[in-house]
């Protein structure tokens, strides 16, 4: 690995990871492409691949997303030593487009069970817990992935779509097995930035998803384009600096804080690309205040 990189519960990884729930859920591409989307991010630098149990389209497709990565790894011909997948467990999809939660700390332990043998690995680099269970005591589901980490299950825990206060609870109660924590957060949203800045402060890193929220797919420009399809702060600078809207609007992100590595999806290799060039895309002070965010 060489460049500037980040780093997830002290292990060093490229700035910006791969989002990989496109490539299994609805609208996703063919497996080819969607086996060539992971190569180009990974031949692109890329060493953080993001997926969860619950990436599928349909019912019955369990792990969808886990298989695939594994697939795409066993395949490509690079370092696998240098890439650090991280998958989650606690949500599910019942093949109708809705979403359910499920923190209870056994069914926790049996998703990341079936994770290990999808991912094919000894233990899992990165175990998130997608999303709190209201009705599972927060430090309960915790405590199955504090088992998990003693065990050597996993290397890391992570938790997602969290408050300021359950990461300082998941602090406490994990201590140095907490890397990570995964909010939705975008230059179009931004009610997350308290659990930026707390994470900013512990050390954490801070894994945004959705990180192209308000950057319309629509307007990725001709950098030579004299009509752009949007006028914003963000595209006029993306024509001036001759990249696309979503390459600055991850530049913008890691220029928040050294802790932030943003995971854009993709379905194209040339998506993944773009996105891992962000990692070279220094943005001024004069520009992040021309941006007015």
């Amino acid at each position: 690995m060489s460049g500037e990189v980040r780093f997830v519960g002290g292990r060093p990884v490229h700035p910006v990871g791969l989002g990989a729930m496109p490539l299994s859920v609805e609208g996703r591409p063919d497996e080819q492409q969607a086996v060539a989307t992971v190569h180009a991010a990974l031949d692109a630098g890329v060493t953080l691949i993001d997926t969860a149990d619950s990436y599928h389209w349909h019912a019955g497709e369990l792990g969808h997303n886990e298989r695939l990565v594994a697939r795409a790894l066993a395949t490509w011909p690079g370092n696998r030593g240098e890439v650090l997948v991280a998958t989650k467990g606690g949500r599910g999809r019942p093949g109708d487009g809705s979403w359910t939660v499920d923190g209870d700390p056994r069914r926790l332990r049996a998703a990341a069970e079936a994770s290990l043998r999808r991912l094919g690995v000894d233990a899992i680099g990165l175990y998130q817990l997608h999303k709190p269970d209201p009705a599972v005591p927060f430090a309960e589901s915790l405590g199955a992935l504090r088992d998990l980490y003693d065990e050597g299950k996993v290397l890391a825990v992570g938790v997602s779509n969290v408050d300021t206060g359950r990461i300082r609870l998941a602090h406490e109660l994990l201590g140095e097995r907490l890397a990570s924590v995964q909010n939705r957060f975008s230059p179009a949203f931004q009610e997350a930035r308290p659990t930026l800045d707390l994470c900013t402060e512990r050390g954490l890193a801070f894994l945004p998803w959705s990180p192209l929220g308000g950057i319309s797919a629509s307007a990725v420009d001709d950098p030579g384009s004299a009509a752009p399809s949007t006028d914003t702060p963000f595209h006029a600078l993306a024509r001036a600096r001759g990249v696309s809207p979503q390459r600055l609007a991850l530049a913008w992100h890691l220029a928040q804080s050294p802790a932030v590595i943003p995971i854009p999806g993709a379905r194209r290799p040339a998506s993944a690309r773009d996105s891992a060039a962000a990692a070279e895309l220094a943005l001024t002070p004069e520009e992040l205040v021309a941006l007015g965010i």
